[in-house]
């Protein structure tokens, strides 16, 4: 319970830093719609958050040639407390390398045990790692742009 409650306060705290700035400069939004646009942001971050280490195990089960015996990589809370730290500090205002090198550490924290439990060695795992990240954020980035570019038509049409 306690990683799910970790992984909804790092998921609401990265949408808050993508959607407060936005709520700034529309002002007409209401208190309502930002709430409602903060929670469903939370809920994809965090559901992503939670699928970087699923992504990581899945991707070295690919490239190995026999299935891992290890258990699962999955989120712990000293492996998730960094990733909480790093989405508190998403707001923009003190800045998108700190950020990125928060991310960076968080990752490292998943390759020492997605290594341990492969045989894939660091810099195998490392890959896995980088690339389930960048795959899940990519993703991610491509459909908040599509909800934006939506809602900037929704709110330009007139209404009847």
């Amino acid at each position: 319970m306690a990683l799910v409650v970790l992984l909804l306060l790092a998921g609401v705290s990265e949408a808050a830093g993508r959607i407060l700035p936005l709520a700034v400069r529309r002002p007409g939004m209401s208190r309502t719609r930002v709430a409602g646009l903060l929670c469903a942001g939370g809920l994809v971050e965090g559901a992503v958050f939670a699928l970087w280490p699923l992504t990581a195990w899945t991707l070295a089960e690919l490239i190995l040639s026999s299935p891992p015996t290890g258990p699962t990589l999955v989120w712990t809370p000293e492996l998730l407390a960094p990733l909480l730290l790093s989405a508190v500090l998403a707001f923009p205002l003190l800045g998108p390398l700190l950020h990125l090198l928060l991310f960076v550490g968080v990752g490292a924290g998943l390759v020492g045990p997605l290594a341990a439990a492969t045989d894939l060695g660091w810099w195998g795992a490392a890959g896995c790692v980088t690339l389930a990240g960048a795959g899940l954020g990519v993703t991610v980035e491509a459909v908040r742009r599509l909800v934006v570019r939506i809602s900037a038509v929704e709110a330009r049409e007139p209404s009847p």
